[in-house]
């Protein structure tokens, strides 16, 4: 990496993560969905692996200890097992060529400078909250564009590099400063300002329970089992007089601006634990933080990317963790890290004909991926643009593959 590329990798990422959402991105899962399907024909552990290390199906990407856990073996050999299986598909994909990957060459080609093809990567990972997973994701991305094995692994290196950078513990100070709420950069002198007007706004998105009296945080944080997974971020919270750890940079940011800010009294990480059922399979879900304000309310909150809140995972996931924040007395927010959050969506001006063409065709049945890249390019339907409709009109939209119905 050049001088001029390392400066810039170093520079923070965008403020906004909804700037990086884009049908291109999806298009990307959705291709790596189709080639782990195709490695589900004959190994089904490998397709296992990938998807729920990367989060293909539309669940969060998994530590490798998690990951380690799921599988019964250590973190290294939870490694090991990705690694070959990631080598296999790769291998046997590159060799048939019967794949289109025109969408990762377009987006990540070779020749392109270092410094843009990190910025973009970094940039997808901000907006994807995939810090956990961004070194193999990066990886995969660049040698499936046409990359060959060593610049892949250069570049991913880089990627890492820059993510490891500000989790490391006392570096908190390299996210990114909270913006105003409309969408201005405050200064560092100006932060803690900036988290109240963030604040200010972020309440008025917060589902409050009927009634009752909140109950108080908890002294420690829930008992998720990769707690202390090496992969994980830290930070010392002055509030807390501890560390406190985390997986993204979204949550990093979360968690600045609730230690940050005088309107909130005290904040937990990790405050409790969700369990849920997903289409009959049981999960457990640890929401990012909980906080109690100044005037005596509590709220659970949720780090959840921008266009993710659609996907029917996390709209499940997201329910379940509402109903037991109001089972507590809890408001309940849905968090972005955007000046749009769940509401926004909801009250998103999407073109009147466009979307009374998608009712009308998905009650003839569901929607498949080829037949939304056609709608969308023909009619400059957007990302976002979907994702309101989905909230809208409570339909589902499931990933790995995409499958979008009533």
């Amino acid at each position: 990496m050049t001088t001029s590329d390392a400066r810039t990798a170093r520079t923070p990422l965008r403020d906004d993560p909804a700037d990086g959402v884009d049908f291109g991105l999806e298009h990307v899962h959705e291709v790596l969905a189709e080639l782990a399907a195709e490695v589900a024909a004959d190994r089904p552990r490998d397709a296992e692996l990938i998807t729920c290390r990367l989060g293909l199906d539309g669940e969060n990407p998994e530590t490798l200890m998690l990951l380690g856990a799921r599988f019964g073996v250590s973190r290294d050999r939870a490694r090991q097992l990705y690694t070959r299986a990631v080598g296999t598909m790769l291998r046997q994909t590159l060799a048939t060529g019967r794949t289109d990957l025109s969408v990762f060459a377009d987006r990540y080609p070779v020749g392109r400078s270092d410094e843009a093809l990190v910025r973009t990567l970094l940039a997808e990972t901000y907006a994807t909250d995939g810090d956990i997973a961004a070194q193999d994701w990066s990886y995969l991305k660049l040698r499936l564009a046409g990359h060959d094995l060593q610049d892949a692994k250069r570049l991913a290196g880089f990627v890492f590099q820059r993510i490891a950078g500000w989790q490391q513990k006392g570096r908190w100070h390299l996210m990114p400063v909270p913006s105003h709420e409309d969408g201005t950069r405050a200064t560092e002198s100006g932060a803690t300002q900036a988290s109240d007007d963030v604040w200010a706004a972020l309440l008025r998105r917060v589902e409050w329970p009927e009634g009752g009296t909140p109950e108080e945080l908890p002294a420690l944080p829930a008992g998720r089992l990769d707690y202390d997974d090496d992969s994980r971020g830290r930070m010392y919270a002055e509030k807390l007089g501890r560390e406190v750890t985390f997986d993204t940079a979204l949550q990093a940011r979360l968690l600045r601006l609730l230690d940050t800010s005088p309107q909130v009294q005290s904040f937990r990480e990790l405050p409790t634990t969700v369990t849920y059922d997903l289409d009959g399979s049981e999960r457990v879900h640890y929401p990012t933080a909980a906080a109690t304000f100044a005037d005596g309310r509590t709220v659970l909150i949720d780090v959840l990317p921008l266009a993710h809140t659609a996907l029917h995972p996390q709209r499940t996931r997201a329910a379940a963790s509402r109903a037991q924040a109001h089972s507590l007395g809890w408001g309940w927010l849905s968090w972005t890290g955007s000046r749009h959050g769940i509401p926004e969506l909801l009250s998103r001006k999407v073109d009147a004909h466009h979307e009374s063409t998608l009712i009308s065709r998905l009650s003839r049945g569901p929607l498949t991926w080829p037949a939304l890249d056609t709608f969308r390019t023909e009619t400059g339907l957007t990302l976002l643009d979907l994702a309101a409709l989905v909230h809208r009109h409570d339909w589902k939209w499931h990933r790995g593959p995409f499958r979008l119905t009533r």
